[in-house]
């Protein structure tokens, strides 16, 4: 077993047991102490179909979940845990187990107290594979959850995890009441009963979800709001022009096309921050043609990466090489990027047994419509190499439903996990919540899974790399390019910042400056 080194043991408690001091110099960063007071009306791009955090699978689900429920830490925008309803931890030597300590006095909205009994409760539903949390893979190696009283809660981990407050910052992993929990999560699909910043107040999946501020929460100063709207738009162009008129306040994700229009428009601030948020190839390695390892490079060595990067994202990313770690984690291991090589790419579908060339659907959801761009740009970089792409858009329900874990040929969008062994274990690894791709690999599994056992720095490191080189060398899935985050608000909204991880908004910490409009 590796022992952590002082250093980085310092560092760490440095940055998780002491990190109420953290958000200090984030908040004084801001111009002028926020007002209180005012709606916000946010938009989205697609349905709110999942209400229950438990379940929730898309950003718009996510800023939901975020507003109406707490987890027990949440994710900084440095990438760091924050206490949320845990005021503090501590760990073992080994680092096998964990104690989050809660704050005193936490309601549910529904006036219920929220004690350690429901965030165990919550956790053992969220380990249970019934319930199809895509959490379950990506809140560490936890064996056990137990309350000791009722403010203290203990992680007993199945190996040394030294991200355990990271990972339990993860989107799905809120706190439910225990009941609720135990013996009826389907009622978490209409109402919400959480410890969050917001109560619900009106739930229409296609159109508006409001959430008015929680007067028993935890924080007596925030949020600042009173109410939040948040629009569903599934239309882009009107949803950049309802925030130009003034008839919205914030678009949380602009595509690049709209971005160039918003950001020469009066009264609107645009956003930008890099990030790992990608689309990719989803090849179906348990399927033909797709599992075979040449026609998986064949069709990589088709790909100009820079070109997508100015075709896709209109120059608002950077080239990726088919592991889903971009610069901005902190196990990265750069190599240079794939250059296309046709003659290359030919010679390997031959060798697979196409030499006359092959034939294939690429699937594409229409939402974000950057997936749609992707699969035309592949398609037509593919065809020198003797690939006859029919690309196919569909309803972004349709795609959830029909093709989406099952098909095998297909367009996949995600977010920016906050460690490498969270993106990982979400989409890449035999037992991952979302393996789409069946590529199965063991020696892939033993790396990721000694990685995330090994608290030796430089171990880790190499580990990792060496499975990012396993990934560019057998392609279970073409990651071309890593995207900029983009949003836009108006010039009143104080306070927001784009989060790397994409699926973080921390709308408690907004508020509303002069010129905002007055709503009843």
């Amino acid at each position: 077993m590796f022992k952590l080194a002082a250093i980085d043991r310092r560092r760490f408690i440095a940055g998780t047991a002491a990190l109420g001091a953290l958000t200090l110099p984030l908040r004084r960063g801001f111009a002028a102490a926020p007002k209180r007071g005012g709606t916000l009306r946010v938009s989205v791009d697609q349905a709110v179909t999942k209400l229950n955090p438990l379940q929730t699978r898309v950003n718009c689900e996510y800023l939901v979940a975020e507003l109406l429920y707490s987890g027990l830490t949440r994710l900084g925008i440095n990438m760091m845990p924050e206490p949320d309803l845990a005021h503090s931890w501590s760990y073992s030597a080994d680092l096998t187990e964990w104690t989050f300590k809660l704050r005193e006095g936490l309601v549910f909205h529904d006036g219920t107290p929220c004690t350690a009994a429901d965030v165990v409760a919550s956790f053992e539903a969220i380990l249970d594979p019934k319930t199809a949390s895509p959490a379950l893979q990506n809140v560490g190696p936890i064996a056990q959850v137990t309350a000791t009283d009722k403010t203290s809660v203990v992680f007993k981990l199945s190996a040394p995890f030294a991200d355990l407050p990271v990972t339990l910052a993860y989107t799905n992993a809120k706190i439910v009441p225990a009941a609720i929990a135990k013996s009826g999560l389907a009622r978490l699909d209409q109402q919400a009963i959480g410890t969050g910043p917001f109560k619900l107040v009106s739930f229409e999946p296609e159109r508006l979800v409001s959430v008015v501020r929680n007067e028993a929460y935890y924080d007596k100063d925030r949020p600042y709001l009173d109410r939040i709207d948040v629009l569903v738009y599934p239309d882009t162009t009107a949803e950049g022009s309802a925030l130009i008129s003034g008839d919205t306040d914030m678009m949380v994700s602009v595509q690049p096309t709209e971005y160039a229009r918003l950001k020469n428009s009066a009264g609107v601030r645009t956003l930008k921050v890099p990030s790992g948020q990608f689309c990719n190839i989803i090849l179906g390695c348990d399927q033909k043609p797709f599992d075979d390892v040449r026609v998986r490079r064949a069709l990589a060595l088709t790909i100009d990466r820079p070109t997508l990067v100015d075709f896709v994202v209109e120059g608002y990313g950077t080239p990726g090489n088919d592991a889903p770690l971009s610069s901005a984690y902190r196990f990265y291991a750069d190599q240079p990027i794939a250059k296309p090589d046709i003659a290359q790419a030919k010679k390997l579908l031959a060798e697979a047994g196409y030499p006359g060339g092959l034939t294939a659907t690429l699937i594409a959801s229409d939402k974000p419509s950057v997936r749609t761009q992707l699969a035309v740009a592949v398609r037509e970089m593919a065809k020198p190499a003797g690939f006859t792409i029919d690309v196919q858009t569909m309803p972004h329900s349709t795609y959830l439903d029909q093709v989406w874990k099952k098909g095998p040929f297909y367009v996949g969008f995600y977010n920016m996990q906050a460690t490498a062994d969270a993106i990982f274990s979400l989409l890449y690894t035999s037992n991952a919540a979302w393996n789409e791709t069946h590529w199965n690999n063991a020696a892939f599994d033993k790396l990721v899974g000694e990685a995330r056992t090994t608290v030796d720095e430089a171990r880790r490191r190499a580990l990792y790399a060496d499975a990012q080189k396993l990934m560019h060398d057998e392609v279970p899935s073409i990651i071309p390019v890593f995207f900029d985050l983009l949003g836009a608000q108006r010039d009143y909204v104080q306070r927001y910042q784009l989060h790397p991880r994409g699926a973080v908004f921390r709308l408690d910490f907004v508020s509303l400056g002069e010129g905002a409009p007055k709503r009843g």
